[in-house]
């Protein structure tokens, strides 16, 4: 299985209009809705937050190989719009003199493990001064598991749900489940790194809109898509879009899944519609969300939403069911414009970069998981994938 990679948050008071500013540390590889609801938590427990982002090195050294590079990285936690400042290289392990450093009442993490290379707790320090906080996890998504979506994608599962491609998946990525007596799961796997199926809710919903409405003056700017792992490739092009006009409010329409299906073919999206309007509602550029738009723009949709521009960036356009572009309406009222964000990472890459290290990030997994076990299971001696062992 996969770590949860994550950042880390820190609060401070650092002036008189703010009651408290804190910090979160974490790697953040992988953002998903998960990291941006753990982080929209946080900010709930202060006026100002400071998120620091591990380097490579030190996440190679701690947990393995990192899927995005550090400045990728960078960039899109400071996309996420509950971050107020964001602190690069932050150190592995939270310690007094860090959040001293950047003046922060106490730091925040979530409900999950995070642990040093030879099994410390990274907010062991803190925790015992009372300067730490703690938000709840957001059931129903993982890195273990979004990664374990992207390697079915190199397997026959998809016409032979018994095959022996399939059961390995299954053994390497199993699902836990909840019930009245807590987490359940095979072969007393760690429940910080299994997954229970998301239940998207209206209230969630609420908590990630931004609820304001288009106000006199604003350019309306419609743009549509998957935005599947949304990813540091949209970051770029949804900031390209934001800069094109001095206000503007940006509608993403996100497909559903089986129109996505459709055009993208293999078992895309890699994340369902529920998941991926989360993740987009979480970046600081989009104003408002279209949850499950239709697949051509039509001149209803625009005269809806009182649409001014729609943008598209340099990846293909595929054409609709009926082999037409769904772009034409648009074009025809001249308000269409291609977009070049100069960014040309797609979903399709980041697959790849999995494919290409999978060894490495299934030997991560695996430390990580049982690091965990060892800290939560008192007096048993536990083998680590390296060899090494605790009692």
């Amino acid at each position: 299985m996969y770590p949860v990679t994550q950042p880390l948050a820190f609060v401070s008071v650092t002036a008189e209009t703010l009651d408290a500013v804190f910090c979160a540390f974490r790697s953040y590889d992988m953002v998903h809705y998960g990291h941006s609801n753990q982080l929209r938590q946080a900010k709930a427990m202060g006026d100002y937050l400071i998120v620091g982002v591990h380097t490579d090195e030190e996440i190679s050294k701690h947990k393995g190989p990192p899927v995005f590079t550090q400045q990728e990285r960078y960039k899109m936690v400071r996309a996420i719009k509950w971050v107020d400042e964001l602190v690069e290289g932050a150190p592995y392990v939270t310690t007094l003199q860090t959040l001293d450093k950047y003046s922060c009442d106490f730091c925040v993490h979530g409900d999950d493990i995070t642990l040093t290379v030879d099994g410390k707790d990274t907010y062991e320090d803190v925790k015992k001064t009372g300067r730490y906080r703690e938000c709840n996890r957001t059931q129903g998504v993982s890195t273990t598991d979004l990664v374990g979506r992207m390697l079915l994608m190199t397997k026959a599962h998809h016409s032979n749900i018994a095959s022996s491609d399939y059961q390995q998946h299954t053994d390497n990525f199993g699902k836990f489940v909840f019930s009245s007596v807590g987490f359940q799961g095979p072969r007393g796997s760690s429940p910080w790194t299994g997954v229970s199926q998301f239940l998207q809710t209206s209230q969630k919903i609420i908590q990630f809109a931004s609820g304001q409405e288009p106000q006199p003056g604003d350019t309306i700017i419609y743009v549509a898509g998957a935005f599947d792992l949304f990813h540091i490739g949209h970051v770029d092009f949804l900031e390209a879009v934001h800069k094109l006009s001095e206000k503007p409010y940006i509608i993403v329409g996100l497909h559903f899944d089986q129109e996505v299906n459709r055009y993208k073919g293999k078992n895309y999206p890699i994340m369902n519609i529920h998941e991926r309007t989360l993740s987009v509602l979480a970046c600081r550029h989009v104003s408002e969300v279209v949850i499950g738009a239709p697949y051509t723009i039509t001149k209803d949709l625009l005269d809806h939403f009182k649409v001014d521009l729609v943008c598209h960036g340099k990846t293909e356009v595929f054409p609709d069911r009926g082999g037409y572009d769904p772009y034409a309406v648009p074009k025809k009222k001249g308000i269409f414009r291609t977009v070049d964000s100069g960014n040309s990472l797609t979903t399709d890459n980041i697959v790849q970069r999995i494919i290409k290290n999978r060894l490495l990030y299934e030997a991560r997994n695996q430390k990580k998981e049982a690091k965990e076990l060892w800290r939560r299971t008192p007096r048993h001696t536990l083998t680590f994938p390296n060899g090494d062992f605790r009692d």
